[in-house]
């Protein structure tokens, strides 16, 4: 079994993809035999939506706050917009590595593993806030210990 697997960039193989993700932002790495590509995309969700207008001016009017209701489906909309961006990115995928902060990398596996049923989902790990390299260094790790295993 050929575990050299993520986004297909023309290739006989499926590259192996590794994805940090948190609700306002997802970094995705690739890495091929040609090398490595690294995509961000952004989520543009607010958790806290803003009442429209001046603060300090005028009254505070309870009609300019949206309902908690259609806040929350405002929400759920970006982020399934959000996570549907990543989808399509790592359709292709051979070989998916999901780590991150709280409860995104959840989410995004389940809706995953709906849209794309034969996708291999490695493994989903719990992480605090990475930075870049930080995260291109833990995907490189991480698929060369798999390939190690694999030798054996």
């Amino acid at each position: 079994m050929n575990h050299t697997n993520a986004v297909n960039h023309g290739e006989n193989r499926k590259a192996e993809a590794g994805l940090w993700v948190d609700h306002r932002e997802a970094l995705i790495v690739t890495l091929s035999k040609t090398g490595e590509a690294i995509k961000r995309i952004q989520s543009n969700a607010e958790k806290q939506l803003r009442r429209t207008g001046e603060p300090s001016v005028g009254r505070f009017e309870y009609q300019e706050v949206p309902a908690d209701d259609s806040r929350q489906r405002a929400y759920t909309g970006y982020l399934a917009r959000y996570y549907d961006e990543i989808i399509a990115y790592l359709r292709t995928a051979g070989a998916i590595l999901i780590f991150g902060p709280g409860e995104a990398k959840g989410e995004l596996k389940k809706r995953f593993e709906k849209e794309c049923p034969g996708a291999h989902i490695v493994v989903m790990e719990p992480t605090d806030k990475m930075t870049e390299p930080q995260i291109v260094a833990h995907v490189r790790h991480h698929f060369e210990l798999e390939a190690a295993k694999l030798e054996t």
